[in-house]
């Protein structure tokens, strides 16, 4: 499985992607993140799925990137691109997979801003090769385990917060995620982009960067379940006698 999250905000875009990969038995680390940044042209690819179609899906749109990528002017032209060499890889390598009992899978999400952008975007690519632009309502998309961090981000996230804000927030839907489901995890990987900089920040995070913000979430989040108000469910405790009592 797999933890991609990207957040689209006022003032920029945050990325995070875990490094977990299973294969079959063997549990290895591999960059989900490629960055692509030239002159008039920043972005930031991040995928789930089958690495084999994910591998093959990059460095056939890597190819397009270098022979007809100054053509692009605006990042949905490299998203429509992407999505032509997901088509590609499809007709080559699906019916194989489907026989060998493997799913065709990669969900895509693209973020950035090219020249005539009037401001940054981010997009999710489906692995028929449609898409959908990631905008207000919902600022964010995670692909792979998703049900996890979900509700810190539904919660809490609005497209107006600071990228601090938004990382702190993404790196505990991580968190959430990390201790629920045995195949993501650290290390992780962090972009950050802020609007019309033309300019990738990248970071890697390993797990004792972030213990500390973990561990005090933990105990901050047991404490203020202990601190809810909770009257109505105080009453059926009433009268309960704790030495012999069975609820049916």
């Amino acid at each position: 499985m797999t933890f991609c999250l990207g957040i689209n905000l006022q003032d920029g875009l945050v990325g995070i992607a875990d490094t977990r990969v299973l294969s079959g038995s063997e549990c290895i680390s591999a960059r989900k993140v490629s960055t692509y940044a030239s002159e008039g042209q920043t972005m930031f690819v991040m995928t789930s799925g089958l690495r084999s179609v994910r591998d093959k899906t990059l460095t056939y749109f890597e190819e397009i990137m270098a022979e007809e990528g100054q053509e692009f002017d605006r990042l949905f032209k490299a998203v429509n691109a992407f999505a032509g060499q997901i088509r590609r890889v499809a007709k080559e390598d699906k019916e194989a997979l489907e026989e060998s009992g493997l799913h065709f899978n990669i969900h895509t999400l693209l973020g950035g801003q090219f020249a005539n952008d009037r401001s940054h975007k981010l997009y999710l690519v489906y692995p028929q090769g449609n898409w959908v632009e990631i905008g207000q309502g919902t600022p964010y998309h995670i692909i792979g385990a998703s049900g996890y961090g979900k509700p810190i981000l539904d919660r809490t996230l609005q497209h107006h917060d600071s990228m601090r804000f938004a990382l702190k927030v993404g790196c505990l839907a991580f968190d959430s995620t990390r201790i629920s489901a045995a195949d993501v995890d650290f290390p992780i990987d962090v972009i950050l982009y802020v609007k019309d900089s033309h300019r990738l920040v990248e970071h890697r995070y390993e797990k004792n960067d972030l213990l500390d913000m973990s561990t005090v979430w933990q105990e901050q989040l047991r404490r203020s379940v202990h601190e809810l108000p909770a009257t109505s469910l105080e009453r059926i405790f009433t009268g309960l006698d704790t030495r012999s009592t069975v609820l049916v």
